[in-house]
């Protein structure tokens, strides 16, 4: 028979071998990681109230200045998408050191600072990349943040699993993750990045995928609701989706 006390020294002799091996698939990854940004924002009354060459011009200097503090951006349209939301940025840094977050949000502060008058921020969405504790082989669906050409579409959002997932077995654990893999790649144009947020934000990770069809990307999800892993799931919500467009497009929408 054994003893409680045996089975407290059993599990966390467990829990430690399988945080070995995940710090072993970490570090054995040569990938840097990186932070990833999604910015929403709406302009504010003082720059519509603005004649069309300024405002072009405050508009081109804002995307200009933002573009500025990171290693690589987007920018998406969401007029039409929501309501109150008029612009997406999408912004990602190398974490080359601890000190390179902090580096980041200080750039991205000040560029941000001048043209506070004109629009105003609306949700923040952010996050770090590390390798899958659930799938040793890189997807290849995983997005590349730094890759030139951009995907039509974007969909981001925080998702948070409940408390009971973290103390399911890590058995039963990759057997529902398995599952929703395989729906995934019954979707192979869909691409997918996953960031993590754990104690930087109120959720646990912002996932985020790239399409060329909003109708598969809505099947995909609807197929993904029946999966066993679904039951897990404590919040996935506000959706962020925007249309890939550039500086001097976006500036020209707004005449």
């Amino acid at each position: 028979m054994i003893t409680s006390h045996q089975g407290l020294n059993f599990a966390a002799s467990t829990i430690a071998k399988l945080s070995d091996c995940e710090e072993e698939l970490y570090m054995s990854d040569p990938r840097p990681a990186v932070l990833g940004l999604f910015s929403t924002y709406r302009f504010a009354t003082a720059f519509w109230q603005l004649d069309s060459p300024a405002r072009a011009e405050a508009a081109r200097s804002f995307l200009k200045s933002i573009e500025s503090a990171a290693d690589a951006t987007s920018i998406y349209s969401v007029g039409g998408t929501h309501s109150g939301i008029d612009l997406l940025v999408w912004s990602t840094v190398r974490v080359e050191s601890s000190a390179s977050p902090g580096e980041f949000f200080v750039r991205r502060g000040a560029a941000e600072a001048r043209f506070r008058s004109w629009l105003d921020p609306v949700n923040v969405l952010w996050g770090l990349t590390r390798p899958s504790e659930y799938s040793r082989a890189r997807s290849a669906q995983e997005i590349d943040p730094f890759e030139d050409q951009r995907m039509t579409y974007i969909i981001a959002y925080p998702f948070t699993k409940t408390s009971d997932w973290y103390l399911l077995g890590r058995e039963a654990r990759q057997g529902m993750m398995n599952e929703h893999i395989a729906v995934g790649k019954q979707f192979r144009e869909i691409k997918q990045l996953l960031l993590y947020s754990f104690g930087l934000q109120d959720h646990e990770f912002v996932v985020v995928y790239e399409t060329e069809d909003l109708d598969r990307f809505s099947r995909l999800v609807h197929d993904l609701r029946a999966t066993e892993g679904r039951r897990y799931t404590k919040a996935d919500a506000p959706l962020q989706i925007g249309v890939l467009t550039d500086v001097e497009r976006f500036v020209a929408s707004l005449d």
